[in-house]
C-alpha cells in the first residue's frame, strides 16, 4: 500500500494524474525540468522536484532522476502517465527493484508487445485475428520485395518498434518498394533505434477502432467498449470517438472478446489499449477487423471512454497497483451517450502542420457552466501566460464534449472550439472546426484517409469577415471597454459640439496596411464609416450588428496587436506607431488635437508662450505608449485647452496657436 505517488511526466495528463490522487487521497510528487519549473502539474502537485535542464533526454527520460526523487520524497509509487518512459521494460523493472510500485503493466506484457512482428506472432497464437502480412525476422530487401509481392499491393511497410506514425510507408506499386523500404528502414533506426520492417496488407477502407481493456491482478479482465480513432494527418490521430460510428452490436462483442484475449495471452495487468484496423468498405463486421499492436499504457484520448462509462480510468488504474480487483465485471459496464476529443495544437494548419511557439498572451475555454452537466471538459497541461517551446510536444489541450447522441456531442464540440480563445500563437482551431462540420465525417462516414482526401478544403486560408477589421481597431484605439469613470463627464468622452465623433485607426494585417474609419454615433456605440457594420459597448463586452444580424464579439489588445477572435478563428492585426513622423501628429494650421482617445500626460506648453515649429508641445498616452504633439509651425500659443491627467478622445483640441500676421 502507498499514500504518496510521483507522476514521471509533465503537462496535461500530469496534471490528469494529479487532480483524481488528491481525490482518493494521497499526496502527490511533480517532476520537472527547467522549462517547466512553474508549469500547471508543478502546481498542482504537494510537492516538486526538477530532475533537469529542459531537452528530455536531459530530463523526462532519465529514469534514475525519477527513482531518486520518489526516494527524497518518500513516495510508494510512480505513475507514468503517457509518452516518454511509459512503455520501457526496462523503466519498470528499475522502479520495481528500488521497492516501488509502477502503477502500470508488468515488464514481462510491454516486452511482449513492443515489437509489432513478435506481437502479432503472439497474437495469432492466441487465435486473435491479424493483418495478413510479412512479420518474420528476415529483412533482406529482396525478399521482403517478394514478400509484398505474395501480399498484393497495396502494402504497408511498417517500423516493427515503431509508434506515431514513424517509420511507415504505404506501397501501392512494385516499383516504388525499394525507395520506401530504405526510407521506412532509415526513419526506424533514428526514431527507435532498429531498423527492421514488417509488410502489411494495406486495408484501402481502414478505420482505426480500439477497445480499451482493463486486468487486475487476480485473473479478471474486461473491455470498456471502443473508440474509434480514424481521423488521423500522418497517422497522428486528431479526433477520438466513442463509441465507434455504425457498431453493431454482435461486432463490438467479437472485437471485446477479441482484445481481452489478447490481454489475457500476455498475463496484462492495469489499462491498456488493443488497436484494430477495420475494412470499413461494407460496415463493421465481425470478418473485417485485425490486431495491429498494444499500447500497454494509458492513452491520450481516454477521456471519451471515460464520458461514456461515467469511470475514472486513472482512479482504476491506481486500485489495480495497490492490488485491489476491478471495481466492476463486464455485465455490469454500460454505454451511456457519445463523447468526442478534439487535440487542441499550436500548429499551422495552413504550412503543413508546422509546430508553433509562443507566450499564450490569453488562453480562454467556455465555462462548462454552460453546458449541461457533465457535457463539456477540458484537460488542459497549460494556462493564460504560460509558453509554448520547442522542448515538447505542442499540445494546449483535449476538447471533451459529450452527449445523448452523435450529433448532440459534435455540435457541443464545435460550439466548445469556436468559444475558445488562443492568442500568442497559432492552432490548429479553424482547421477542427471544418472537420467536425465534414459533411463525410458528419454522417459517420470515416476512414482514416478522410482528412488526406480533403487536406485543402480543411486547412484553406480563412476569410475575414468584414466586421473583424472594425473590432481590431475598436480594441486598438481603446473604445472596446467603458472608460474608468462612471460620472455624466466620462460618459462624454469623444463628443464634439459641431458634428460626430471620427476615429481613423491605421492598421497592419498579414504585412498590409489597413485603415478603418469609425464613426461615433452615440455613447458607446459606433459604426464603420461608409458601412451598415455596427459595434455597441455594454458591460457585457461588444455587440457587433451586421445586416440587422447582431451577436457578440471580441477583440483584446496586446502590446502593439490585436486579436479578434470569430468562430474559433483567430485574426491578429500588428498597431504602427501612428506618430512615426513626428510632425504628422498636429492637425497643421492654428491647432494641435489628439489623434486618438488617450491621456494627457504633459502639458509643455501654457498661453503666451513663443514656439518653433517640431518643438514638443504635450505627450499623450495612448495605446500603452506614450506620443509627442509638436508645434505645426512658429508661432505663440494662444489657449491651452487640456490639462495633465485629463482624458481626451481623437480629435479633441488640445492647444491654438496665434492667428498668423497676412
Amino acid at each position: 500500500m502507498f499514500d504518496k505517488i510521483l507522476i514521471a511526466n509533465r503537462g496535461e495528463i500530469a496534471a490528469r494524474v494529479i487532480t483524481t490522487a488528491r481525490r482518493m487521497g494521497l499526496k502527490t510528487v511533480a517532476v520537472h525540468s527547467d522549462a517547466d519549473a512553474e508549469a500547471v502539474h508543478v502546481r498542482l502537485a504537494d510537492e516538486a522536484v526538477r530532475i533537469g535542464p529542459a531537452p528530455v533526454g536531459e530530463s523526462y527520460l532519465r529514469a534514475e532522476a525519477f527513482i531518486d526523487a520518489a526516494k527524497r520524497t518518500g513516495a510508494g509509487a510512480i505513475h507514468p502517465g503517457y509518452g516518454f518512459l511509459s512503455e520501457n521494460p526496462d523503466f519498470v523493472e528499475a522502479v520495481e527493484a528500488a521497492g516501488l510500485v509502477f502503477v502500470g503493466p508488468p515488464a514481462s506484457a510491454i516486452r511482449a508487445m513492443g515489437l509489432k512482428d513478435a506481437a502479432k506472432a503472439r497474437m495469432e497464437e492466441a487465435g486473435v485475428p491479424v493483418v495478413p502480412g510479412y512479420h518474420g525476422e528476415g529483412q533482406d530487401a529482396a525478399m521482403l520485395a517478394a514478400e509484398a509481392e505474395r501480399i498484393g499491393y497495396p502494402v504497408l511497410i511498417k517500423a516493427r518498434a515503431g509508434g506515431g506514425g514513424k517509420g511507415m510507408r504505404l506501397v501501392e506499386r512494385a516499383e516504388d518498394f525499394a525507395d520506401a523500404l530504405e526510407g521506412a528502414q532509415a526513419e526506424g533506426k533514428a526514431s527507435f533505434g532498429d531498423a527492421a520492417v514488417l509488410v502489411e496488407k494495406y486495408v484501402t477502407s481502414p478505420r482505426h477502432v480500439e477497445i480499451q481493456v482493463f486486468a487486475d491482478s487476480h485473473g479478471n479482465v474486461v473491455h470498456l467498449f471502443e473508440r474509434d480513432c480514424s481521423l488521423q494527418r500522418r497517422h497522428q490521430k486528431v479526433i477520438e470517438e466513442s463509441p465507434a460510428p455504425g457498431m453493431p452490436e454482435h461486432v463490438r462483442a467479437a472485437m471485446g472478446a477479441a482484445a481481452v484475449e489478447a490481454a489475457r495471452a500476455i498475463g496484462y495487468v492495469g489499462a491498456g489499449t488493443i488497436e484494430f484496423i477495420a475494412d470499413g468498405s461494407e460496415g463493421l463486421r465481425e470478418d473485417g477487423f485485425w490486431f495491429m499492436e498494444m499500447n500497454t499504457r494509458l492513452q491520450v484520448e481516454h477521456p471519451v471512454t471515460e464520458a461514456i462509462t461515467g469511470l475514472d480510468l486513472v482512479e482504476w488504474q491506481i486500485r489495480v497497483a495497490r492490488g485491489e480487483t476491478l471495481p466492476l465485471r463486464q455485465e455490469e459496464l454500460r454505454i451511456d451517450g457519445h463523447a468526442v476529443e478534439a487535440r487542441l495544437y499550436a500548429e499551422d494548419a495552413e504550412r503543413g502542420f508546422l509546430p508553433a511557439t509562443g507566450r499564450l498572451e490569453r488562453l480562454r475555454f467556455p465555462e462548462a457552466a454552460c453546458f449541461e452537466r457533465g457535457a463539456l471538459r477540458v484537460d488542459a497541461g497549460v494556462t493564460e501566460g504560460d509558453a509554448i517551446t520547442p522542448h515538447y510536444d505542442p499540445m494546449i489541450a483535449k476538447v471533451i464534449a459529450h452527449g445523448a447522441t452523435r450529433a448532440e456531442a459534435l455540435s457541443r464540440l464545435v460550439a466548445a472550439l469556436e468559444a475558445t480563445q488562443v492568442g500568442g500563437t497559432v492552432t490548429n482551431l479553424g482547421f477542427l472546426a471544418r472537420l467536425l462540420r465534414h459533411e463525410g465525417f458528419a454522417a459517420g462516414e470515416v476512414d482514416t484517409g478522410l482528412i488526406g482526401r480533403d487536406l485543402d478544403t480543411l486547412t484553406a486560408k480563412a476569410e475575414m469577415p468584414e466586421h473583424v477589421p472594425v473590432l481590431a481597431a475598436l480594441a486598438a484605439a481603446g473604445l472596446d471597454h467603458p472608460p474608468e469613470g462612471d460620472g455624466p463627464w466620462d460618459r462624454l468622452r469623444g463628443f464634439r459640439h459641431w458634428g460626430a465623433s471620427e476615429v481613423h485607426v491605421v492598421l497592419e494585417h498579414e504585412g498590409e496596411p489597413l485603415e478603418v474609419a469609425l464613426r461615433r454615433d452615440g455613447p458607446g456605440h459606433w459604426h464603420r464609416a461608409g458601412t451598415q457594420i455596427g459595434v455597441s459597448r455594454d458591460t457585457r463586452g461588444l455587440e457587433v450588428t451586421v445586416s440587422g444580424r447582431r451577436f457578440r464579439a471580441e477583440a483584446v489588445r496586446h502590446g502593439n496587436r490585436v486579436t479578434v477572435w470569430d468562430a474559433g478563428r483567430a485574426f491578429t492585426f500588428a498597431i504602427p506607431d501612428p506618430l512615426a513622423v513626428a510632425d504628422a501628429a498636429g492637425t497643421g494650421g492654428d491647432a494641435i488635437a489628439a489623434p486618438m482617445p488617450g491621456l494627457v500626460k504633459r502639458m509643455r506648453a501654457e498661453a503666451g508662450q513663443a514656439v518653433e515649429k517640431g518643438q514638443p508641445l504635450a505627450i499623450l498616452e495612448a495605446m500603452k505608449m506614450e506620443h509627442t504633439l509638436t508645434a505645426p509651425r512658429d508661432g505663440v500659443v494662444a489657449e491651452v485647452l487640456a490639462s495633465e491627467g485629463s482624458q481626451v478622445s481623437d480629435g479633441d483640441l488640445l492647444l491654438t496657436l496665434e492667428p498668423q500676421d497676412e
